[in-house]
């Protein structure tokens, strides 16, 4: 039975998605390889094709019509595509520029306006192909994605969670940040991580989006009210992984 051949592609984004893909160390890389034939991985090997592909993994944000180009051929020739980290998915990160005037001369000073520095706003890939699949966070989750790889070998689809942070952090018995007069976003941002942040004494940042019809009000009131932020720092706290899904 022949193997899909699988390619992975990187565009505005810090490829912190494709190492998280090899952390999966050895054992569990040479088992995909049963399985799967990579035939482009920048990150790992230095071969690269042109030829068609089974699919796709994409990951970073769409920035520059250039991308467009790029992202369309991607496109046409592999049979599935899955967007892949918070970047791909929503803009991630990249997408608070486009809240802020001047961001390239505050970044780059008097290179900003060189020509491989030049880009405009943050999008999802979404925004300009067609996405077959969806991996969130930033990283995204080792083990979600071999769910993700598991399911498109069985034929199946993945189905992202939509509940919220909050109910893996009551399944782990772990107390609320808020309780140790912390902040924290679980309530709106949309689970499937395993609550990892919150285990660990860390704020849960929403990397992973909000959850469907999130009350973003209720959220501000909350870190107002309980952890003593500025209703400005609230809007702008929201913002951090979810530029793009906010006003």
């Amino acid at each position: 039975m022949t193997k899909p051949r699988v390619a992975f592609f990187d565009f505005a984004s810090c490829e912190g998605c494709q190492i998280e893909f090899t952390n999966h160390g050895d054992a569990v890389i040479l088992e995909l390889l049963n399985h799967l034939d990579i035939v482009e991985f920048r990150e790992a090997m230095t071969e690269t094709t042109n030829e068609p592909i089974d699919i796709a993994f994409i990951e970073g944000s769409f920035t520059r019509e250039s991308d467009r180009v790029r992202l369309q051929a991607i496109r046409s020739r592999a049979k599935t595509v899955i967007a892949y980290g918070a970047c791909a998915v929503t803009g991630g990160i990249n997408a608070l520029k486009n809240h802020q005037d001047d961001f390239a001369e505050e970044v780059y000073g008097e290179a900003a306006y060189m020509p491989h520095l030049r880009s405009g706003t943050a999008r999802p890939i979404s925004a300009a192909i067609k996405v077959d699949h969806e991996v969130r966070g930033c990283p995204v989750s080792k083990e979600e994605l071999l769910l993700v790889i598991s399911n498109l070998l069985h034929g199946t689809t993945y189905a992202v969670p939509t509940f919220p942070v909050c109910a893996q952090c009551k399944r782990r018995e772990t107390v609320c940040r808020y309780e140790e007069g912390d902040h924290c976003m679980g309530q709106v941002a949309r689970a499937g991580c395993g609550a990892p942040c919150p285990a660990d004494g860390i704020p849960c940042e929403a990397c992973r989006g909000f959850v469907d019809d999130a009350n973003l009000g209720a959220l501000e009131k909350v870190l107002v009210e309980r952890a003593g932020f500025s209703q400005r720092r609230a809007v702008a706290k929201s913002r951090m992984f979810t530029a793009n899904l906010r006003s």
